[in-house]
């Protein structure tokens, strides 16, 4: 099989980066299988990355647990809401060629890559919130916040996130916190739970459909590295600077962006 190492080192930085920043990795995966197999159509490419979410985010999701960072009757209610949108993504998929997702593509991730780069560029270090740390009690998971709203979030989130394979961590981390009021590391615990459950979902469409006929070898390749790497991720996530990791990541999904619009045209 070609890219075997490459492919494995992958999964290894998905598992790690993905955990760690509470995204899935998905955002990661699914422009880097884009430029590897260009001649892939759209669901095979989704069904590999959502396959791979689901492995990064129940590994992550199990070491979170342990460290009692996630608010779970909140991941149940954005879960539930997100599946309505996340089954229709991944039908939605499979009607869209090749040729027209991957300028789509390409465009979403220059609009993500340069919100990811503002946010991280001119936030203000003296309104920062620190990072809390993990407490034997579960005190930080006294929240209140806006439920319709957090909602709604959820059930785009699903519907987008399915049609690009991305996850949604991507999206649903930073609404978390910024329009939820979710600290960064229960948003974050939460987020990888409700991937979880939005990929499983999405993946079993995908199954069902046949496109991980051909295609489940990569996934296969794919599980050990990720799987390890989402239990490094968890441990590291209160430790690593995730300003500049954002920053390294906006700058490459601008890159991987302006490649897609190039090839496409």
């Amino acid at each position: 099989m070609e890219h075997i190492w490459l492919l494995v080192i992958i999964g290894f930085l998905i598992g790690t980066l993905g955990t760690m920043l509470g995204i899935g990795g998905g955002f990661i995966l699914m422009p880097l299988l884009a430029y590897l197999y260009p001649d892939w159509p759209p669901e095979q490419l989704t069904s590999i990355s959502l396959a791979v979410i689901f492995l990064n985010s129940m590994s992550g999701s199990i070491a979170y647990a342990k460290k009692k960072r996630i608010h779970y009757r909140s991941g149940v209610l954005f879960l539930l809401a997100a599946i309505p949108g996340t089954i229709a993504g991944a039908n939605l998929t499979a009607l869209i060629s090749r040729a027209a997702f991957d300028p789509i593509f390409g465009l979403f991730l220059l609009i993500f890559s340069s919100f990811l780069l503002k946010k991280s560029l001119f936030r203000n270090p003296a309104t920062r919130t620190p990072e809390p740390q993990p407490v034997e009690k579960p005190r930080h998971l006294n929240i209140t916040y806006n439920m319709p709203m957090g909602l709604l979030i959820s059930m785009i989130v699903g519907l987008i996130s399915s049609i690009f394979g991305i996850g949604g961590g991507i999206v649903h981390v930073p609404a978390m916190v910024h329009f939820l009021q979710f600290p960064v590391h229960v948003a974050t615990a939460t987020s990888h739970l409700i991937l979880a459950g939005m990929s499983f979902a999405a993946t079993l469409v995908h199954i069902a459909r046949g496109d991980l006929d051909h295609t489940y070898k990569i996934v296969l390749l794919l599980a050990p590295s990720v799987i390890l790497g989402a239990q490094i991720g968890a441990r590291m996530s209160h430790r690593v600077n995730g300003t500049w990791i954002m920053r390294i990541l906006s700058v490459l999904l601008a890159f991987l962006g302006l490649r897609l619009l190039l090839s496409s045209g």
